[in-house]
This record gives structure tokens, sequence and C-alpha cells, in this order.
């Protein structure tokens, strides 16, 4: 996590263009909508329009798109003329979903470019295609623009394929889908990391930290269950959860409130109460979650139930750890899991010692 403290160090390191920052962090412009390496040649912004993160993949789901002078994703000096090209395409057609076909007609083999990607980014390139897609995206929830087809005002080349993005992610816009029931999606920022949160007016539907595994899957998924057209905007729900959530990191609150609309079968419908019931500070494993269900011999698909959670948090399936007491899996990754964790134990022994 980038402290306050971080914030300053790395500006300063912006201003010196000091190299050996190179790696540890990408800063994101708001005025330009760009992201730069530390020893980026641009004019240098103000402290107050910077954002910092440590990742790419973290820069490219913020929306930020990569710099054209300091070129922080295909610099000559770190990165193969494949990675080179393939971010090129990327930058050409960003909303673009890619197949195998298409790395044949740049005559690239799909998995040079996976391997490539991984070594030099830590993510695959079709990781790095879906963070700059969902980025575009989540630019516009962030905005809380009312219109999805409105104009990009902030940088991006392809109007068209921002809406392209949104449409595909989110559902159709309002004005093509007057049949279609409308869910609102909001940007939440959280101590570890940005949420989107999607609800109407009367229940939440999804919670999870935009760099999920999976999440543009999930939210495709829920669209077309309910028939609906997600677009940005604020309801009763969202609110509520956006203040549980500061005092749940504040350490305030431990058990959400805030009202559940839950999409699943009645067998994950099961798990998921039963992921509610397990108390903070405390974990279950899935063959001791089956065996609470009265199936001890499901505990695999108990495990798929706990993955279909798109409520992350308030339906606490990062309380399920492996028999062995390994953390296991968790869509938000095992840091944050293990933060959680370690979060609600502390809460605990505050709550004994008041």
């Amino acid at each position: 996590m980038i402290t306050a403290e971080h914030k300053m160090e790395y500006y300063q390191a912006l201003l010196d263009k000091k190299s050996e920052y190179e790696g540890i962090f990408y800063v994101g412009v708001k005025t330009t909508g760009v992201f730069c390496r530390p020893t980026c040649p641009a004019r240098k912004p103000k402290y107050e329009n910077c954002e910092f993160y440590e990742t790419a993949q973290e820069a490219l789901l913020a929306s930020f798109r990569p710099c054209q002078r300091c070129r922080p994703l295909s610099h000559p000096n770190h990165v193969s003329p494949v990675v080179q090209k393939l971010v090129e395409a990327v930058e050409a057609y960003p909303e673009k979903r890619w197949k195998e076909q298409d790395f044949d007609e740049l005559d690239i083999d799909a998995s040079t470019a996976r391997r490539q990607f991984k070594k030099r980014f830590s993510m695959t390139f079709v990781e790095y295609a879906r963070a700059r897609r969902m980025g575009l995206a989540f630019k516009q929830i962030r905005s809380g623009q009312a219109v999805i087809d409105a104009q990009l005002s902030s940088g991006y080349e392809s109007g068209s394929g921002f809406r392209d993005a949104f449409s595909r992610i989110m559902g159709a816009a309002p004005a093509k889908s007057a049949d279609s029931r409308i869910l609102r999606a909001a940007w939440i920022d959280t101590r570890l990391g940005p949420m989107v949160a999607i609800a109407d007016e009367e229940a939440l539907y999804l919670l999870e930290f935009v760099d999920r595994r999976g999440l543009e899957r999930e939210v495709e998924r829920l669209r077309q269950r309910t028939k609906s057209a997600i677009i940005p905007g604020v309801t009763a729900p969202i609110r509520s959860i956006e203040q549980e959530l500061t005092a749940y990191f504040d350490g305030s609150l431990s058990v959400f409130t805030t009202p559940l609309h839950l999409i699943g079968s009645p067998f994950q419908k099961s798990v998921w109460a039963q992921l509610v019931q397990i108390p903070p500070g405390e974990t279950r494993s899935y063959s001791g979650l089956a065996g609470a269900l009265g199936k001890p011999k499901a505990f695999r698909a108990v495990a798929q139930a706990n993955g279909a959670n798109q409520l992350a948090l308030v339906i606490p399936c990062h309380r399920v750890i492996n028999a062995s007491g390994d953390l296991g899996g968790y869509g938000g990754g095992l840091t944050r899991k293990s933060w959680l964790l370690q979060h609600e134990k502390q809460f605990l022994s505050n709550q004994r010692q008041h």
C-alpha cells in the first residue's frame, strides 16, 4: 500500500527523474489521463494532479493510458519488440477482446506474448489488454457521468472505442434498452484499493475489487441474468455500503447491514449463508463448511460456490482457508486476504479488551 510518505517520496523522485525508482512506481497524471515512468521527460505535473501506483496494471485499471513520451510499457531499453508491438496494437484498439487469430495476424505466437508480458509486467498479455479495456469503462464509473455515451473529455483519442468498451462490459446505453431495468455502478476507494459497487434502488448486487480476476465476466453475467443496463450512478445501497466500508477499514464495524440481492442457485445461497455466519477473526475450511451443510463430500462444490460470490467482504469468502491451514485462493489476491484476516483478528482483540 502506498502511504502519504511514499507519495511525497515518489513525487520528489519524479521531479528529480531518479532512475533507481524505475519499476518501483508509476504516476498517473489526472490532467492528461496518462501514466508515466519516474524518469519521464515531460513537463512535471503538480502534486495534486498525481496518483501513484505500484504496478502498471493498477494504473491501467484506474483508466490511465501509457504515456507516448516515456512509453512505460514499451520502452526500448526494457522490453522486446514483441511486447512493443502488442502494446501499440492495444493502444490502437483499446476496446478489443483478443483472440488467437489476432496474434496470427500480427505474426506473434500467443504463448510467447503471454510469457514475455508475464516476465516484464507480472501479468499476461490478455490481463494487460483486459485491464486497459476495463480501465476505459471504469473511468466512466469513476467520473460519475450520467450518460454513458458521452464524448470523452480528458485525452482519449477514440471516443467510439471508449463507448464500445463500456457497452461491452456494462451493457447497452439506456436509450437502446428502454425495456430493460437499470442498475447503477459506482467507484469506491478503499484502503486496499478501489472497488466497484453495483446496485439498484433497493439492494446491492455486486461489490468487488476492480482488479479482481474475472471481474469483467462477473459483470457480464450479472447484466445478462438481470437483463439490465449498468450505468454510472449512486443509489441508497451504494451510499450505505460506502459508509460501512469506511467503518470496516477503520476497525469500527464488523457486520454489514446493507440490503443484498443474491443471484445464485439454492446450494450457492446456502453456502453464502454459512459464510456470513463465520465470526470476524475466525476461519473455516471448505470441508468444514460442507459438513455444516450436511454434505461432507461436497467440499469442491462449496469451493466453487465460494468463488462465485460477487459480494466481497460483505459475504466474507476471505474467511475460508484450506484444511491444511494455507490461505488457499482469493479473487482479490492472497495479499489482500491475509490483510483482511489479520485486520479482523485485530478487531476481535480490541473488542475483547473493551
